[in-house]
């Protein structure tokens, strides 16, 4: 069974390591001593808990049939007359969206504004990193 280390775990739920040992310390995400010491979280505990992250209530309130949200800081802008590129920096991952200058200009983006890339796609490739 794959086992996560804090750091691991925080990386992937998109949080700070210490957040990670106050879930683990207030007894929301169980965890383990490793044959180091080490605090480690099941592989299945830790998408458990991931999973019940995300259905907790949004903090605005939205109800979308979009299921993939991913929360950046815009990077770059780049504007036509009437298309705009707009590239979102989330953690390790850069996503880029076409979108309407006019959308770009009413939501008031800018380089440096935070902002949540939603997206709806019936195609999604799922990646793995090889076990060496």
């Amino acid at each position: 069974m794959t086992a996560f280390r804090i750091g691991e775990a925080a990386e992937l739920l998109g949080v700070h390591a210490d957040t990670v040992r106050r879930w683990i310390d207030a007894g929301r995400l169980a965890a383990t001593r490793d044959e180091h010491g080490h605090r480690a979280i099941a592989g299945p505990d830790l998408a458990a808990f991931a999973t019940s992250l995300a259905s907790e209530p949004g903090e605005h309130g939205r109800v979308s049939s979009a299921r993939n949200r991913i929360r950046g800081i815009v990077t770059a802008i780049v504007l036509d007359t009437v298309m705009a590129q707009v590239d979102i920096q989330a953690g390790p991952y850069r996503i880029v969206s076409l979108m309407s200058r006019e959308a770009v200009d009413e939501m008031g983006l800018s380089v440096g504004s935070v902002a949540e890339a939603v997206i709806k796609s019936t195609a999604v490739v799922v990646e793995r990193p090889r076990k060496d």
